[in-house]
């Protein structure tokens, strides 16, 4: 018993050494993952996988679209995080947007800037500016280091074992193992399952972000009011523990200001 007690508490100062400051909330968050050498090189590996078993649209005015978009939210994120002073933390990024064959309803964006837009999501966005309202968003969520954050949590559900190995050494297996379990690549749960302050978080940032990349953030509302309709009756993976359509609309009504005004810094009406 008294060696039992001894593990538990051992365990639990682990984890609590185990946390970081957010630079962009100043947050304090369980940080058990190195995002510059454990995680992006894993996520890397994952989205390599994923392209070659999953077929990828090229050359459609869809997939350009993508292209344009991302490319687009992508130099206004690298805009904003110098103009903060936090551009070193994305700077192992190695952008890649793709279009992916799919009748779901979904996007993500995983660390280190790897972007999957799935053609199901493409009939509610219906233009750049309803792709950019998603595309920012998901890249807000890569920039928040929501990412890390739910796979430390992955691997804390693995066994606190596990959790506590992958805070003191690079283990590989146990990173692609908690992405997938965040991601769900290979599996029925396509959706990165972010708490609600994760996508409320994830909505400013994607608002600022499709702002300084020229797009009308007003426009964010009519992507939600459609997919408020698709989702009438069920909940795509897409929105799944996230906020109800109509929270979401009132607090994106609220922070349209906010993302102008900083869009007006960088010369954006």
């Amino acid at each position: 018993m008294k060696t039992k007690n001894i593990f538990i508490l051992s365990s639990a100062a682990a984890l609590v050494m185990a946390c970081a400051t957010n630079p962009l909330t100043g947050k304090k968050t369980l940080a058990l993952t190195n995002e510059d050498t454990e995680l992006i090189p894993a996520a890397y590996q994952q989205y390599s996988t994923f392209l070659k078993e999953n077929k990828v649209i090229k050359n459609t005015a869809d997939a350009k679209m993508v292209n344009t978009v991302g490319q687009n939210i992508k130099m206004a994120a690298e805009k904003w995080m110098r103009s903060k002073g936090y551009e070193s933390q994305i700077a192992n990024y190695k952008w890649e947007y793709n279009l992916v064959q799919s009748n779901e309803i979904n996007a993500w964006c995983m660390p280190g800037g790897k972007i999957a837009v799935y053609t199901g999501i493409m009939k509610v966005t219906q233009n750049e500016t309803g792709l950019a309202t998603v595309m920012g968003h998901e890249v807000a969520h890569a920039l928040l280091s929501h990412s890390r954050q739910r796979v430390d949590k992955a691997i804390l559900q693995s066994g606190i074992g596990k959790a506590l190995g992958a805070a003191t050494a690079n283990s590989t297996e146990v990173l692609q193992q908690g992405l997938g379990m965040v991601y769900g690549i290979g599996s029925n749960l396509t959706m990165m399952a972010y708490s609600r302050s994760n996508e409320s978080e994830a909505d400013r940032l994607g608002l600022i972000l499709m702002a300084i990349a020229g797009y009308n953030p007003d426009q964010a509302v009519s992507f939600w009011d459609r997919m408020e309709k698709v989702s009438s009756g069920s909940t795509p993976e897409f929105l799944s523990t996230h906020p109800s359509n109509q929270t979401r609309i009132n607090d994106i009504k609220k922070l349209i200001p906010e993302a102008k005004a900083e869009a007006a810094k960088f010369g954006k009406k």
